[in-house]
């Protein structure tokens, strides 16, 4: 069937099963999901064991293994975080999609989850094809309004050349703001793992990797999109011993 959305906005499902009431279990389980991996389980296998224990549906346990993360990991990436102020005159290197769809999906009304390493992630996911929605412009609008505060230098943004409509989105960005530098690459993420350039980004395996980034996307939607569908699901984490 044809994907014919014109909002990345929230799964029929997700107002019931982000309610309220269900928030402090999904806490709870971030809780013992992000133990188990500091304690080095499988993330299949801890990840079963969690959402069995709370009952937690497919959806349900996406959010929380989104949310979580080792003590460990949750240690390193604060440490190799970059405050906004920070940024002046330094040169960013973008995962184009990781952040686009989180603003679309916070211009939308979509289920944002507020998760253990600080991060804001979404549910979207692209697979294999990119669809253009009403909120990429005005997304992509905020985004250049928001950097062009922050006198950042170079911006150089990343798109998954494999994912179709990849061309399309880097000429929507381009007419946005033709300063920017929008590259087509097979896979952003070892570029940007490996950068030394500050990277933005909300990937868990590029941030593991990464020796400094920002955390752009919550910075935007914090000061941008104050009706946005915020989900904290996020216990404070603590350094590691």
């Amino acid at each position: 069937m044809p994907d014919s959305r014109r909002h990345r906005g929230p799964h029929p499902e997700d107002h019931r099963l982000f309610h309220d009431d269900r928030v402090a279990d999904l806490q709870k389980a971030v809780v013992d999901f992000s133990l188990l991996l500091t304690r080095d389980y499988a993330t299949p296998s801890a990840l079963k064991l969690v959402g069995d224990r709370f009952n937690l549906t497919e959806r349900q346990r996406i959010a929380v293994q989104r949310a979580s993360c080792s003590d460990q990991a949750a240690f390193n990436r604060k440490k190799n975080q970059v405050a906004l102020p920070k940024i002046a005159g330094q040169s960013l290197l973008i995962d184009g999609y990781n952040i686009l769809t989180t603003l679309e999906t916070a211009l939308s009304g979509g289920a944002i989850f507020g998760c253990r390493d600080g991060c804001f992630r979404d549910m979207a996911s692209i697979h294999g094809t990119y669809r253009k929605v009403e909120e990429t412009i005005p997304a992509l609008t905020l985004l250049a309004d928001f950097l062009n505060t922050s006198k950042c230098a170079r911006i150089t943004i990343l798109l998954d050349s494999p994912v179709s409509n990849s061309g399309r989105l880097k000429a929507a960005i381009e007419s946005v703001n033709q300063d920017w530098t929008v590259q087509l690459v097979p896979n952003p993420d070892p570029i940007l793992a490996a950068s030394d350039q500050i990277v933005v980004t909300a990937d868990s395996v590029i941030l593991d990797a990464a020796k400094h980034w920002l955390n752009l996307a919550r910075e935007i939607i914090a000061a941008r999109v104050p009706d946005a569908w915020i989900i904290d699901l996020a216990p404070t984490a603590t350094a590691p011993d």
